[in-house]
């Protein structure tokens, strides 16, 4: 995949603000810390492309972003931050949901877990809902430079195990700061948007 361009389409916080057309899009779901702004940064070899908080919990809409005209990355409001009141933290799981569950353009969702970690509680619901769903999904194991190499496969069997997932689930482990297993992850978008 060779990114010519990359652009911010459009914020949301109800459908009618979503972008109009029939571009396929890969949506990232997480933890509000877990980086989904800095993986879609890396994957569109961008620095400041999608807007990275200083504070978790920063993303409370949907952030849509267009690639070379032919997709469009997702960056859905993050779940988990403990500083927020429980109606925001409602209010933001039914915007991600009213998205998840309604939108045809929808093509693939990468749920991303922080290598260093067990999946939380509210990771495991997310994968279980996954699988529920009929949307396809990948897993991408975050942070990796945070962790010596030589563990990469024990932290991705434990976070495999803890969420119960299919062998044919596609899983990477990236980094976003050292740049790690970005192609893998374009690839895997690639394959899921365009049917290859």
């Amino acid at each position: 995949m060779k990114i010519n361009e990359a652009r911010h389409e459009a914020t949301a916080v109800r459908p009618q603000q979503y972008p109009e057309g029939s571009l396929p899009e890969a949506a990232f779901a997480g933890r509000s810390n877990v980086g989904k702004s800095s993986i879609i940064n890396a994957i569109v070899n961008r620095k400041r492309l999608a807007y990275v908080g200083a504070t978790p919990g920063k993303t409370r809409q949907i952030n849509f972003y267009n690639v070379n005209d032919e997709f469009r990355l997702v960056d859905l409001p993050g779940y988990g931050y403990a500083k927020v009141s429980k109606a925001e933290k409602k209010s933001w799981g039914s915007l991600a949901e009213t998205y998840l569950e309604n939108r045809e353009q929808l093509k693939l969702i990468i749920l991303m877990i922080d290598i260093r970690h067990k999946p939380s509680a509210m990771d495991k619901d997310m994968a279980r809902w996954l699988a529920q769903s009929k949307i396809p999904y990948a897993v991408c194991a975050v942070k990796s430079d945070k962790i010596p190499k030589a563990s990469y496969k024990k932290h991705a069997i434990e976070i495999i195990r803890e969420l119960e997932l299919a062998r044919e689930t596609p899983f990477a482990i990236c980094s976003a700061t050292k740049k790690h297993g970005m192609d893998e992850l374009r690839n895997i978008i690639e394959n899921y948007l365009f049917d290859k």
